[in-house]
């Protein structure tokens, strides 16, 4: 019984120290809770790949998932084509 309680006393402590940090107001690098919106987002950045710009336009709702998964294969189809898939030759036994 006595080693639970101990046990239970130092996973408390340490949550405490974890949560302590956050709790602190004081802190000049925390986010405030409530903040006004003085903030201003950062903008998103552009893509630079066409499949980029397939999943953008995906989470932005322009395309539906079936004309993603279309644009997708492709652009997969048109990537083997261009860029065929070379295996190399067996070279010997592989016990050898």
């Amino acid at each position: 019984m006595l080693l639970v309680t101990l046990f239970m006393l130092v996973v408390l402590l340490i949550s405490a120290f974890y949560v302590w940090p956050l709790l602190d107001e004081s802190q000049p690098n925390r986010r405030k809770r409530a903040d006004p919106g003085g903030t201003e987002p950062r903008p998103v950045p552009r893509p630079e790949s066409l499949e980029g710009v397939l999943v953008a336009q995906l989470m932005a709702g322009e395309i539906t998932g079936d004309q993603y998964l279309k644009a997708a294969e492709g652009l997969a189809a048109r990537d083997a084509e261009r860029h065929p898939l070379a295996v190399p030759r067996e070279i010997g036994p592989a016990d050898a």
